[in-house]
């Protein structure tokens, strides 16, 4: 098991770049989660780079002009950590660590860092191990190269030092073990479901932090864990929910986010397995985030990745209590009318029109709409009960 060390409140500056497909808007909103990444972790951000380029530099990421400014910067500020928003390639890595010289984390490494923090169960613990191994594997000789310079903290929740010359071999005898352990863990869970019977079941998805867990906490009457941070929830949590007279099963599930490290989704294979073998997805938004669409895209492209993305889906547009908006005043000739001054009554208009049926607003924090919202879960479990209990009609023209 991978010993988790205490994050001490680093100072760190956070890199990111302007491509042709990322434009200045999208990079600055994929630093500010960086930030509240780096946050979760324990760290504080005290400046952004950001250089605007066609491509990722092979060799160092940034420019050599842009990687210098970095490192004066660095060096006059004290900073211990650099984080970047991408993932750093093996040799990236190991050439920027050369010429800033302090840790260099990638936003990937960090996720790992804070999953690591944030495990609590063998399933969970396990999955992370095996990712944060997979992720190492092709990276040992920048790790264990440059030990001096990592005295923990942020990104260095990891596996321990060992001797290069036989760190390959440990690493990959490591990977081979937690495979096996998590192969006999997806067996005993996917039992523990087939137990479940044949009752509906009904997982809670979305973005990380827009409210799954307080949600579940009000509809299940549980005490789930939620904090206002990234990735609260780690480990699957299933309650028994009953509305008017039907009972089925809601699935809590770990929240998803951009660039999702791949060894996550893969590692995290048996967590996952919830969403695929659900029945209903709710889809949880927070509405109240400026980027929730583009939270909705992320949601979607891993739903499509495990096969779920076509399941019976409810969208659950959640914190409308938060929701604020840009006011014009009548008089004003000159404004545009954009989004950001968009009512929740002018986003219904928008493409949430046609998912009228499919969506309701809610507060799970206030509790506001939930009775709305609990007729909406109800309606979508009862087509699926009808349909797989066909002689039990009678049941649903009384409530018990």
């Amino acid at each position: 098991m991978i010993e988790t060390r205490v994050a001490i409140s680093e100072k760190a500056v956070l890199i990111g770049i302007i491509t042709q497909h990322q434009d200045e808007q999208q990079a600055e909103e994929y630093l500010d989660e960086l930030e509240f990444l780096t946050e979760t972790a324990g760290g504080i951000t005290v400046k952004r780079f950001v250089q605007k380029m066609e491509k990722p530099n092979p060799k160092t990421f940034l420019g050599s002009g842009k990687l210098e400014d970095v490192k004066m910067y660095i060096e006059s500020n004290n900073i211990g950590t650099a984080i970047f928003d991408d993932e750093l390639s093996p040799a990236q890595l190991r050439n920027i660590e050369r010429i800033l010289d302090c840790k260099i984390l990638d936003r990937t490494n960090l996720i790992l860092d804070i999953f690591a923090s944030r495990a609590q169960t063998s399933s969970a613990k396990a999955q992370v191990e095996l990712a944060q191994y997979q992720y190492l594997l092709p990276r040992l000789t920048r790790m264990w190269t440059h030990l001096d310079k990592q005295k923990g903290g942020i990104g260095m929740r990891g596996p321990g030092e060992t001797e290069i010359e036989t760190d390959r071999r440990i690493i990959r005898d490591k990977i081979s073990l937690l495979k096996k352990k998590l192969e006999t863990i997806d067996k005993q869970m996917s039992v523990q479901r087939k137990n479940r019977g044949k009752m509906v079941r009904v997982a809670l998805v979305g973005y990380t932090n827009v409210g799954k867990s307080t949600l579940m906490n009000v509809v299940s009457k549980s005490d789930v864990f939620a904090e206002n941070k990234l990735f609260a929830t780690l480990d699957t949590t299933v309650r028994k929910v009953v509305i008017k007279n039907i009972p089925f099963l809601m699935t809590d599930t770990v929240g998803f986010i951009r660039k999702l490290p791949t060894q996550l989704v893969e590692s995290f294979k048996s967590t996952l397995d919830e969403v695929r073998e659900a029945d209903l997805l709710l889809h949880v938004v927070d509405i109240s985030h400026p980027n929730f669409e583009d939270h909705i895209a992320s949601v979607n492209k891993i739903l499509g990745e495990i096969d779920s993305v076509d399941k019976p889906t409810v969208m659950v547009f959640n914190k409308i209590d938060a929701y604020t908006h840009e006011i014009i005043e009548e008089d004003d000739l000159t404004t545009e009318k954009t989004k950001k001054h968009y009512t929740i009554e002018d986003w219904k208009k928008t493409w949430m029109h046609d998912l009228e049926k499919q969506s309701i607003f809610i507060s799970a924090l206030n509790k506001d709409n939930l009775e709305n919202f609990k007729e909406k879960v109800y309606g979508e479990v009862k087509k699926i009960h009808i349909q797989r209990f066909p002689y039990n009609d009678f049941l649903y023209d009384y409530e018990y």
